[in-house]
């Protein structure tokens, strides 16, 4: 089982990666789901507008898509794409720091593949709450 970080023509830091890989991966154990692998992949507006608009018929700009890979139930092998601009400007909306809303953004894709959804007003507030759980214990707060 693997996690990577690829950034794609765009410049992301991330700092302490086998910590959060491990704790990664004690999000999947917690919510019962076997991790057999995931590919973070950071990018820029632009190239995941094209991703949007080509997989997901949406032409609007978004933070993140993921994609479930796996075609073993209760096993995950997934793709997170994440728009680094889309996480500086909502960082700078939202007055947090670029760090803590990557890590949003990053948990966010592991809790979509663990089953999570944030399409209805109650799935979203569902969502905000596990996003928040996972920034105060893995930042401590």
């Amino acid at each position: 089982m693997a996690i990577h970080f690829t950034p794609l023509e765009v410049s992301v830091s991330i700092k302490q990666k086998t910590r959060l890989k491990v704790f990664l991966k004690s999000i999947f154990e917690r919510e019962g789901q076997q991790l057999r692998g995931l590919q973070y992949v950071f990018c820029s507006d632009a190239y995941l507008l094209e991703m949007n608009q080509q997989f997901l018929q949406h032409d609007t700009y978004t933070d993140i898509i993921t994609f479930e890979l796996s075609e073993v139930e209760d096993e995950t092998m997934g793709e997170i794409y994440i728009s680094i601009d889309r996480v500086r400007e909502n960082a700078a909306k939202f007055k947090v720091s670029e760090e803590q809303e990557l890590h949003r953004v990053i948990f966010h894709g592991a809790l979509h593949l663990c089953g999570y959804k944030d399409k209805s007003k109650d799935d979203a507030a569902l969502m905000r709450k596990k996003e928040d759980e996972c920034l105060a214990e893995y930042f401590g707060s």
